[in-house]
């Protein structure tokens, strides 16, 4: 017998021979090369995915977020319509609330910031150049000014030369907005749907298997479901915490534009590791601007903000439910964000999670049945359990 034959790499593979190992990567080959070679055919599929992604992604959720209120409503007594009925009223009044109450004064704020925040980077550019002009750098600043002159000569030809790309652009644009619009209208339907019949959907879902794989299928369902809903609703716990502590110190500091600051820190906190640096660009320009003594005021309630986020909030609130390395994460987050931008990376760690639960369980049925260690292990751990 051949000394590849039947190790344990090909037994796990189901086969007994090298060359069923490789019949299996050359099937996978062709597959690959025939799918790339008639991705046209798919076209239209994408398109679909794209339309509908949008609306069904934001009543995704909110569904998580309301699912726990509805079966609160449902466990006294109030039938399941009502309890939608009145929680979406609820919704409704809190959102015309806030676009009544703290959306104008955002906006005001924003306006401002709009307005200034072109000064507070001139500011910030010229405190920086006569600092290095100064410093023992002066020597490597000086020539690198100099290329950066020979630069912004330059910009006349790049504006000519993407000039052409503008209508390309303003067709994004309006297709952008085309898809929130339409994401908007639709939300309230799919998301009433959604309450009404979600808890459906898996049973309804599982029942196309067979039934040996049924058990199995569901407990895939099962863990997507505890993935989503611990980390949406954790998430957004979080982030409103974060709102809340910055805002009660941007206010003890004295910082200008606190509430609009801390908007900002709370809806990028959304983002694990990069939320953090992104919102704190804009406080740290103004700080910076405003006085040495504000930095360090700002840098005090920065850190004790993320350390209380970090060691209390979060372990209580979300705990260690996703069981993803930090690095792991970071991986993700900054692949995600090549490939699909910036929804790429709001998305990535809750995708990420579903898609570690599909792949763990897969590989786990994979096992069992070509594996006769995994069974063994199985029997054993039973066995114990008595």
């Amino acid at each position: 017998m051949n000394r590849w034959d039947s190790t344990p790499a090909i037994r796990f593979f189901g086969g007994r021979k090298l060359l069923y190992l490789l019949g299996i990567l050359l099937m996978i080959g062709l597959n690959i090369l025939v799918y790339s070679s008639v991705g046209f055919i798919f076209d239209p599929l994408w398109i679909f995915v794209e339309t509908v992604a949008l609306p069904l992604i934001l009543s995704v959720v909110v569904y998580y977020l309301l699912r726990p209120i509805i079966n609160q409503l449902e466990s006294w007594k109030i039938k399941r319509i009502w309890g939608i009925l009145i929680t979406l009223l609820a919704l409704v009044g809190i959102i015309t609330l806030l676009v009544v109450l703290i959306i104008p004064f955002l906006e005001k704020q924003l306006i401002s910031l709009a307005e200034e925040l072109p000064s507070y980077v001139r500011d910030l550019i010229n405190t920086a150049d006569d600092w290095l002009r100064n410093s023992i750098f002066s020597v490597y600043y000086t020539n690198l000014f100099q290329d950066v002159d020979g630069m912004l000569n330059q910009i006349p030809d790049y504006i000519s030369t993407y000039a052409s790309q503008t209508v390309e652009g303003i067709t994004n644009i309006i297709s952008t907005v085309t898809n929130v619009v339409v994401a908007i209208v639709t939300l309230p339907f799919i998301l009433f749907y959604l309450l009404k019949d979600g808890h459906r959907l898996p049973g309804s879902i599982i029942r196309i298997f067979p039934p040996k794989m049924r058990t199995e299928v569901a407990s895939v369902f099962k863990g997507i479901d505890h993935q989503l809903s611990a980390y949406i609703q954790g998430q957004i716990i979080v982030s409103f915490c974060i709102g809340v502590m910055m805002y009660i110190g941007f206010l003890i500091i004295g910082l200008e534009y606190a509430l609009l600051l801390a908007a900002i820190a709370s809806v990028t906190s959304v983002v694990p590791y990069l939320g953090p640096v992104i919102a704190i660009t804009p406080a740290l320009i103004i700080s910076i601007v405003t006085s040495p003594f504000m930095v360090l005021k700002l840098v005090i309630v920065w850190t004790v903000v993320q350390l209380l986020e970090g060691k209390f909030i979060s372990p209580q609130i979300m705990g260690k439910s996703l069981h993803i390395h930090p690095v792991t994460i970071i991986f993700v987050l900054l692949t995600a964000g090549h490939l699909f931008g910036v929804v790429g990376i709001i998305l990535a760690i809750p995708g990420y999670a579903i898609l570690k639960v599909v792949v763990s369980h897969m590989f786990y049925w994979f096992q069992r049945r070509y594996n006769r260690f995994v069974e063994e292990e199985d029997q054993y751990k039973m066995i114990n359990e008595r």
